[in-house]
């Protein structure tokens, strides 16, 4: 039985379920996202009790999408909570998309209650072998005790090595009070006299006390201390070595390497020193500000190819390096990464330094400076073709049509939005140009699904950017086809006050897919829309929906929608797009 708490207790725990609350608060969890269920409900009463602010959905793949985004822009994970059965399915393809980003979250899922496991219970499905390939660790509690251990446990291994997201599961079971358990176990056992009655009554009570045996009123576990995994001392000397004595040096810096970054500013500061031209990808973006003289925004292929050392900060070779091919062969090449097997992806790397990347880069800068004034032939050619290219997109942008001009639209984002924005990005083509028109303003700034390409992260991503950065703008780019993901979620934006700024560019099309479908096969089937009224939609769930049809009308429906965000209200700005062939032959396999 649960003791009382005596005078000197420091905690109390009404049930199973404040266990766990207990055990987050202790951690530091803010934000707890979730779709209710009767399997996980004495989490979220808990929770909200010891202060975590509960965040519920429309969709569990959201709350996750969101757990996930809170870990990219802080490096603490972020947490979410589902029902049993397809609450628990449903969230798969957030927790692949988390771990193929290598981003730290827990998940933690209801069950049925132990004792009516694989019987035919309600939602019951042999979760465990279900959810593995798409974590990094996973845990099964079965007493009442390890409920706040198993959390902690959970947040540490999110963290270590190569951060990834992790599970726990927990049968309702073992999430209320001991009393009102032994009386569901009690009717279940029934009044019966025959011997298989008895028998069932007598393993059911010795059930229940194993539910709930050695309970203490002792605190949660404390935060376990994570410490990043640094490469060696002769790794960062050979890479040193290569970077000093090349020609035409050249970063790529992708995700991984804010994956550990409390302070990004530090990595920023590195990457200066260092003075090699930078190119940034994924959630690195944004790293540099708008406009870093070091940084290079276009005709990376070209420049890859040119160079005679590569340094691949947290960026595999994988089909966004087209496997490595882009390197040319002759070429040194130096990949930081925390994992072993993503360093040596599709190419095998003259300096494999396994560990933090930006770690890395912070060392590496305090050995190798000043390459910028030592190679400015180099950073002059790189920066004229980033400013014939300018040129181009802004001769683009131009262009007239029926409709909006897709780079124009783009352009004026950009010129508009505020120096804190953080841009979330859910789409194909229309993202895709984004790359080319927009700029991050911010370390952070830039939050994409990454290499699994999942669409529908918007809404969850922009959830936990908006919670996460109150005050500042938060942008969502939808593509018109992701966009039927996160339409519903703007019912979860005005009941919580999210004040996100949503723009859809509305072509009528999957047009990334039909790019090539139409040109290879001749046949647009499946990859044609309508012209949806989605701000619509957004107004009847309680946003500012703006429709825009011309270039005109960009100015103000901009204006409206940052009005309505800094008024405390959601905002859809539905754009008609023209079709545009800036991106023909952009396919990616």
């Amino acid at each position: 039985m649960e003791t009382p708490p005596s005078a000197a207790s420091a905690q109390f725990y009404a049930h199973g379920g404040d266990r766990i609350a207990a055990a987050l608060a202790a951690h530091g969890v803010r934000f707890l996202f979730t779709l209710c269920g009767g399997h996980i409900a004495p989490i979220l009463v808990a929770a909200k009790a010891r202060g975590i602010r509960i965040v519920d959905v429309r969709d569990e793949a959201t709350a996750v999408f969101a757990a996930d985004a809170v870990a990219r822009l802080t490096g603490r994970p972020g947490v979410a909570a589902v029902t049993a059965g397809p609450g628990v399915t449903n969230a798969l393809t957030a927790l692949e998309n988390a771990r193929l980003a290598q981003s730290p979250l827990l998940l933690i899922g209801g069950a049925a209650p132990t004792a009516l496991q694989g019987r035919g219970a309600l939602q019951d499905i042999d979760q465990g072998p279900v959810v593995a390939p798409f974590v990094k660790w996973a845990k099964r509690v079965r007493r009442v005790r390890d409920l706040g251990p198993a959390i902690a446990e959970a947040l540490a291994i999110a963290r270590e090595g190569v951060p990834g997201p992790v599970f726990v599961e927990c049968p309702v079971d073992l999430l209320y009070d001991e009393k009102t358990i032994r009386q569901w176990y009690g009717d279940a056992a029934g009044k019966g006299t025959s011997i298989a009655d008895r028998l069932m009554r007598l393993y059911l009570e010795r059930h229940a006390a194993r539910l709930f045996a050695g309970l203490t009123q002792a605190p949660p576990p404390a935060p376990r201390a994570t410490v990043a995994p640094a490469a060696t001392g002769a790794q960062l000397e050979a890479a040193a070595t290569r970077l000093a004595a090349a020609e035409r040096p050249l970063v790529v810096v992708g995700s991984q390497a804010l994956v550990g970054a409390e302070d990004p500013s530090r990595l920023a500061e590195a990457l200066t020193r260092l003075g090699a031209p930078v190119y940034l990808s994924g959630m690195a973006r944004g790293l540099l500000g708008r406009s870093h003289p070091l940084q290079r925004l276009h005709q990376r292929r070209q420049a890859l190819r040119e160079a005679d050392c590569v340094l691949l900060a947290g960026a595999p070779c994988d089909f966004r390096l087209d496997y490595g091919r882009h390197v040319r062969r002759s070429a040194d090449l130096i990949a930081a990464n925390r994992s072993a097997r993503e360093a040596r992806l599709n190419r095998r790397p003259d300096v494999a330094a396994i560990g933090d990347a930006g770690d890395f880069l912070v060392r590496l800068a305090a050995r190798v400076q000043g390459l910028a004034e030592r190679r400015a032939d180099w950073l002059a050619t790189l920066r004229a073709r980033d400013e014939a290219r300018e040129r181009e997109i802004a001769a683009r942008a131009k262009a007239a049509g029926e409709f909006v001009n897709p780079i124009a639209l783009l352009r004026a984002i950009d010129a508009v939005a505020a120096d804190d924005a953080t841009f979330v990005a859910d789409g194909g083509d229309f993202v895709a140009t984004a790359s080319y028109a927009l700029r991050p303003r911010r370390p952070r700034g830039w939050l994409d699904p990454g290499v699994f390409g999942t669409l529908g992260v918007g809404a969850g991503f922009a959830l936990a950017a908006a919670l996460e950065r109150p005050g500042a703008e938060t942008w969502i780019l939808f593509g018109d086809g992701a966009c039927g993901w996160s339409l519903t979620e703007f019912d979860t934006f005005a009941r919580h006050g999210i004040p996100v700024i949503a723009v859809v560019g509305n072509d009528a099309g999957w047009t990334q897919i039909a790019r090539e479908q139409v040109k290879m096969l001749g046949d647009d089937v499946g990859v044609t829309l309508a012209r949806a009224a989605y701000h619509e939609v957004a107004t009847a769930f309680g946003a500012e929906g703006i429709l825009v049809k011309r270039d005109a009308e960009i100015a103000d429906g901009l204006a409206r929608a940052r009005a309505a965000a800094r008024a405390g209200r959601p905002a859809l700005v539905n754009v008609w797009l023209d079709r545009s062939d800036f991106r023909d032959g952009s396919i990616s396999m």
